[in-house]
């Protein structure tokens, strides 16, 4: 299985939403939590090549961007071989 990696604030719906359906595939993730981490947040930036709202989602260190960018993959039958299920 891919690596997947996803930042994200406690508060935020579309967080709680792209970890559901990683959740909902089984797919593992490690989270970072920016709001309880804020170091990371400027790592999350250079990482998204400027993208600064959350989430923040990358399979393989390849990013793939927010909750929308990875409900459309789902929605094109991309997601699961990126996620390599």
């Amino acid at each position: 299985m891919n690596k997947v990696e996803i930042y994200t604030k406690g508060h935020c719906p579309y967080c709680h939403r792209a970890k559901a359906l990683l959740a909902e595939k089984g797919v593992p993730f490690e989270e970072f939590k920016i709001d309880v981490q804020p170091e990371l947040r400027a790592t999350m930036i250079q990482r998204a090549k400027g993208g600064y709202t959350v989430p923040q989602i990358f399979i393989n260190n390849q990013h793939i961007g927010g909750c929308d960018d990875m409900f459309a993959l789902e929605s094109q039958h991309k997601l699961d071989s990126l996620l390599a299920i």
